[in-house]
C-alpha cells in the first residue's frame, strides 16, 4: 500500500503561482495599453472602469462562489487575507474631494496673486 501525503505548503503555493502565470500576459497587455494612452485621461478613465468592472464580475461571481462555507476554512483564508494585504479593492477617486482640493489651490494661487506687490519699473 502506498502512503500518500498531503502536499505541502511550499508545493501547494507552486501550483497557485503557475496557475495564476496565466494571467501574467494579459495583465502586461493591459500595462502596455495603459502606457500607450498615457496623455489620453478619457481613454484611462474607461480603461480603469473596464478593469474596475471585471474587478467587481470575479468578485461577485467566481470569488464568492468559491467561499468555504466552513467556518474554520473561512477563518483561515481570511487570516491569510490579513497577512497578505487585505482585501484587492480597486478605490475610487473621490471626485468632490478632488475637484475641492483643485478649487482650493486655485483660491490660493488667486489670492497669492492678487496680494503681491505690483513692481513698479523706472521710467
Amino acid at each position: 500500500m502506498s502512503q500518500t501525503s498531503d502536499p505541502s505548503p511550499e508545493s501547494s503555493g507552486q501550483a497557485r503561482s503557475g496557475t495564476l502565470r496565466a494571467a501574467d500576459a494579459p495583465l502586461q497587455a493591459l500595462q502596455t495599453l495603459a502606457n500607450e494612452l498615457e496623455g489620453q485621461p478619457e481613454l484611462l478613465l474607461e480603461l480603469l472602469r473596464r478593469i474596475e468592472q471585471l474587478h467587481r464580475s470575479i468578485q461577485d461571481g467566481p470569488f464568492r462562489s468559491s467561499l468555504p462555507s466552513d467556518r474554520n476554512a473561512l477563518f483561515r483564508l481570511l487570516s491569510e487575507m490579513e497577512l497578505s494585504g487585505g482585501w484587492p479593492y480597486i478605490p475610487r477617486l473621490q471626485l468632490r474631494t478632488f475637484i475641492d482640493l483643485l478649487s482650493n489651490e486655485r483660491l490660493s494661487h488667486d489670492a497669492a496673486t492678487q496680494t503681491a506687490p505690483e513692481t513698479v519699473t523706472a521710467p
